[in-house]
């Protein structure tokens, strides 16, 4: 071996040793909080929440989107739905804590069979099922193909038809056959540490994020390797499912709420959250104004009511969404001053 090869050969595993001495870093800072169960040949990860008194709402089951886990929808909704809800918060296939299990759940239809027999196994027949930017398209699914296990679908910025243009660039490097794998392996937590505070504050942009957010909901859990290897095929995959299956939406029939924002620079609302709008018969839009990608923290409450008028309760939510535009407009903190990073190819 020449010495130049012998340097590199070097680098890299060192590289490698520091990326994972970095991953157990993360893994000791972020432990798991929640519940390992078998869902017939490999575990998922769950917060399964039963109320001590009775309930007022139908079992709720959240969905994360892209890069999160149970922990980013268990701030969002916890404390607002404590007590009135049985909730199920559950890690993605691949993501937090949950384990990949096959190559179905490399899709988001795999996905959503791995979150009913989840629910199967909690005992949870029927559900509202919530779910946020890439959980969007699971929770479609769940409706689709599970109509008998949903109560309601509440969908946040969902990401659920076929885009112009491709992913971000990380993604692409991500699913190449071994720069993929080395690129994860070496150079992706040094990088991702650094952009991490910036990134998650663009994720919400133009509103601000909560100053608790990265403490509370463990966003770095991504950067592991075998995560964001998993991740980037999830999102790879994503608009050759949406494209084949998105004309079938018309078949659900599921109460279905859709609330996005304008402002949002991760998922095109005029393609996704409109096109759903189109297809599901008797769904309604709540198009907000000034809100980013990330309703279930800035607009909280109107979730919930959407929650609320699926379960029976009667609830105005264009009125309600009127009320949080106006919150948005005129909060002082509308003048967030920074330049956000955001998706070169928006989905």
């Amino acid at each position: 071996m020449s010495l130049a090869l012998l340097i590199l050969a070097t680098l890299v595993l060192a590289a490698f040793a520091h990326s994972h001495w970095h991953a157990r870093r993360i893994a000791a800072r972020f432990p798991n909080s929640g519940e390992l169960v078998d869902v017939d040949g490999f575990r998922m990860n769950c917060v399964h929440l039963r109320p001590e008194g009775k309930a007022d709402l139908p079992p709720v089951v959240f969905i994360h989107g892209a890069g999160g886990n149970l922990l980013d929808q268990l701030h969002a909704f916890l404390p607002a739905l404590d007590g009135r809800a049985e909730m199920l918060f559950v890690d993605r296939p691949g993501h937090g804590y949950s384990e990949r299990g096959g190559p179905a759940n490399a899709r988001p239809d795999g996905q959503a069979e791995a979150v009913v027999r989840l629910m199967a196994k909690r005992g949870i027949s029927r559900a509202i099922i919530v779910g946020h930017s890439f959980g969007g398209a699971i929770a479609a699914s769940i409706a689709l193909h599970h109509p008998e296990r949903t109560e309601g679908v509440v969908l946040l910025a969902p990401a659920t038809h076929p885009w112009p243009g491709g992913v971000d660039w990380h993604i692409t490097l991500a699913t190449m056959p071994f720069v993929g794998w080395l690129f994860a392996n070496t150079a992706l937590i040094p990088l991702g540490l650094r952009r991490i505070d910036r990134v998650t504050q663009s994720i919400f942009w133009p509103n601000p994020r909560p100053k608790d957010y990265i403490a509370n909901t463990a966003p770095h859990l991504v950067l592991r390797p075998a995560t964001f290897l998993h991740n980037a095929v999830d999102v790879a995959n994503l608009h050759a499912y949406v494209t084949r299956v998105s004309p079938r939406y018309a078949e659900i029939s599921a109460p279905t709420v859709i609330i996005t924002g304008d402002k949002d620079g991760i998922v095109l609302a005029d393609i996704h959250s409109r096109g759903l709008a189109t297809s599901i018969k008797g769904s309604e839009l709540l198009w907000v104004r000034n809100l980013g990608h990330k309703p279930d923290y800035v607009v909280t409450d109107l979730v919930v009511a959407a929650i609320e008028k699926i379960s029976g309760k009667p609830r105005d939510l264009q009125e309600i969404a009127r009320q949080a535009e106006a919150r948005l407009t005129n909060s002082a903190t509308m003048a967030f001053a920074y330049t956000p990073v955001r998706p070169s190819e928006p989905i």
